[in-house]
């Protein structure tokens, strides 16, 4: 990474800032926070008088923008699943700021105060039609009730009311006080949802104790509007919605030829008036002086030639141009991850513990490569596998186009599909014991049996466990040294020599002393006198090594090793667990037609099927996590520290534009 610094004239500036912007060379700093010292001399830079007009317009396009994308028509269903729509890409050419302007005025001045008329017309219409179906909801209460609806409330004589309530024995105790009002009532509804349409016709001399009752034992109906019986105006309200209904279907059909003939060069103007509005914000990271501006930013250094020759040529020459080595502190740069393709998912596993920080050791590639591995490993069915891997082939050729995140996560999943069906082959598993039990017609059978180099295959988890557990802990070795030969080399480049030769290097001689004399005193190991104590004295130097570099805690550093290496157990845990819950959902299924023998028949592949499905959704999230854990806290705790953040460079980004190729 280099820093760089940038001095240009004024005059220059916008084709400057257009070219970085185009280049996507250079991550642009905001002077005003990371180096304040700058402002000391010098004055923060504004935005430019641009900004404004663009966010004006950008803000009026978004407008109509989510108005069509509302009323559009889109694929729903499988449909939308197995095709959904990709973003049309207008081709663009390079375009001014006022010719970008003009040309969203033609199409604003065209199509905007239609649009816009057009969704008012519709939420008035929503607002009426919703005004009349709370009448209907009202009136369908009242419709054996044989009075005009006009009549409700106060009159000389009476007080008429009308509602609904839940509790009608209480409103009846409630009104036996009151010798001059009527009430009539009818069910509707059953069990917990009962209620009573209510009518109550009182003598206006009782509408005090009335208005009481009624406040807390119905709810009334607000129907003063209307004139005639419930069932004429519930027709009458009908016919009215029918037509409010079609005028709204008829507006937002004429807004749907809209969405279609001008939604997409709707997105593309507003994306470019976005770029543009991007182009003239950046000034306020900028400094300045009376006539010229400095830009403070990163750069790549293997792309600092090409950002040096482009902005000279844009400039003709007239700029200052800096480029110095970074210090971690205080410059604190920012940190380029290089990804292959093929390992982009690794990355977002990677970016979900932190990000590494400036100089720090990468360990995207071998971190997903034992993900990939551990997964297999404790997931390991054959059957589970496959599943997995078809699913993802079907996400990545058929998704990966429409969206990159789909694909990188279906291209790791093919990996992982690929590892968990070699590993169930070679522990003898296949949803279970699925084929021997319901094939060969004995569990105890396996799916094959070979000789290689001796090793007897397939390996049976549940009937030698120990085997497995003895692989788990080889690979836990190989993976924690694999750590510290990382943190050994991230020492040396750091110049750390101290701690690359006492809290890193120390763990090399522990291993190998310790672990002969574990085996010479546990495990029998036959041990020459010579050998025995140079085992002794390689664990003498380790822990002098670790003691320098920790003090006496260092003991603890140690138990934490064995500790972490003890944790690669759970690849054998996690896989009994998925071989014994796929057994035992087998052995269930087997029982079923014995128990209910007509019935059972059709049960078994239903209960098989949600049975290995709940399994396999439950193991292969285990089989994730637990792999992830191993990574960011095993593996990481040998060298990562992380906190860094990621290279950000300012460049465009386009979703619905392209520019249009020049041909020389």
């Amino acid at each position: 990474m280099k820093k760089i610094q940038i001095i240009v004239h004024q005059n220059y500036l916008e084709d400057l800032i257009k070219n970085l912007h185009e280049n996507g060379l250079m991550e642009i700093i905001n002077i005003s926070k990371e180096e304040t010292e700058t402002l000391e001399n010098l004055e923060q830079a504004t935005v430019h008088s641009d900004a404004e007009i663009c966010a004006n317009y950008e803000l009026r396009l978004s407008r109509l923008i989510d108005i069509l994308k509302k009323i559009k028509r889109k694929p729903s269903g499988l449909k939308a699943i197995l095709k959904p729509e990709l973003p049309e890409k207008k081709t663009v050419e390079d375009f001014s700021l006022d010719e970008i302007i003009s040309y969203s005025e033609g199409i604003l001045g065209e199509i905007e105060k239609k649009i816009l008329t057009s969704e008012q017309n519709v939420k008035e219409l929503d607002d009426k039609i919703e005004k009349i179906n709370l009448d209907i909801g009202q009136l369908r209460y009242l419709e054996d009730f044989d009075f005009n609806i006009s009549d409700l409330g106060k009159s000389e004589y009476l007080i008429i009311k009308a509602g609904k309530t839940s509790d009608i024995e209480n409103l009846r105790n409630n009104l036996k006080t009151l010798d001059k009002t009527e009430l009539y009532y009818k069910q509707f509804g059953s069990g917990k949802k009962i209620e009573w349409a209510v009518l109550l016709i009182s003598h206006i001399s009782e509408i005090d104790q009335l208005e009481q009752v009624c406040r807390g034992n119905i709810t009334e109906f607000n129907l003063k509007y209307h004139e005639g019986n419930a069932k004429d105006i519930l027709n009458t309200l009908k016919k009215e919605k029918n037509g409010l209904q079609k005028s709204k279907k008829q507006i937002i059909s004429e807004l749907r030829v809209y969405a279609e003939k001008n939604l997409n060069d709707l997105l593309a103007v507003r994306e470019e008036i976005q770029l543009e509005g991007i182009r003239k914000e950046v000034a306020r990271n900028f400094a300045k002086t009376t006539s010229s501006y400095i830009i403070k930013g990163w750069a790549l250094e293997r792309d600092e030639e090409k950002l040096k020759s482009s902005v000279e040529k844009v400039t003709d020459g007239c700029i200052v141009y800096n480029s110095e080595n970074p210090s971690v502190n205080p410059d604190n740069p920012p940190t380029y991850i290089e990804t292959p393709r093929w390992a982009q998912a690794f990355k977002g596993l990677l970016e979900l513990f932190a990000t590494p920080r400036y100089n720090e050791v990468n360990p995207t590639i071998i971190m997903g490569i034992f993900f990939v591995l551990f997964f297999g490993v404790m997931l390991g069915d054959a059957g589970y596998g496959l599943v997995i891997l078809f699913l993802s082939l079907f996400g990545y050729f058929k998704f990966s186009k429409y969206s990159r995140i789909i694909g990188n996560w279906s291209f790791m999943g093919i990996w992982l599909g690929l590892t968990t069906t070699v590993v169930g082959f070679l522990t003898n598993s296949f949803f279970g014991d699925f084929i021997p039990r319901f094939f060969y017609g004995d569990p105890n059978l396996p799916l094959y049996s070979t000789n290689i180099f001796g090793i007897d295959l397939p390996l049976n988890p549940l009937k030698d466990p120990l085997t497995i557990l003895m692989i788990a802990l080889v690979f836990g070795l190989i993976h924690l040294n694999i750590g510290i030969i990382l943190g050994l080399y991230q020492a040396y480049k750091r110049k750390n020599y101290k701690a690359m030769l006492t809290s890193k290097f120390c763990f090399i001689p522990l291993q190998i002393g310790g672990g002969l004399l574990i085996g010479y005193f546990i495990l029998d190991f036959q041990l020459s006198s010579m050998l025995f104590y140079i085992s002794g004295i390689l664990v003498i130097i380790g822990m002098i090594m670790l003691f320098v570099a920790a003090g006496p805690v260092g003991f603890f550093d140690i138990t934490g090793y064995v500790g972490d290496w003890l944790s690669y157990a759970r690849l054998l845990a996690l896989g009994l667990a998925t071989a014994g819950m796929a057994l035992a959902f087998n052995v269930v299924a087997e029982l079923i037609p014995d128990l209910v023998p007509f019935v059972g028949i059709v049960l078994l592949p239903v209960i098989l099927f949600f049975a290995h499905l709940a399994n396999l959704g439950l193991q292969a999230l285990g089989a994730g996590v637990h792999s992830l854990r191993l990574q960011y806290v095993e593996f990481f705790n040998r060298f990562y520290e992380g906190g860094g953040r990621e290279f950000s460079p300012f460049k465009i980004k386009r979703r619905y534009t392209k520019v249009e190729e020049k041909i020389d």
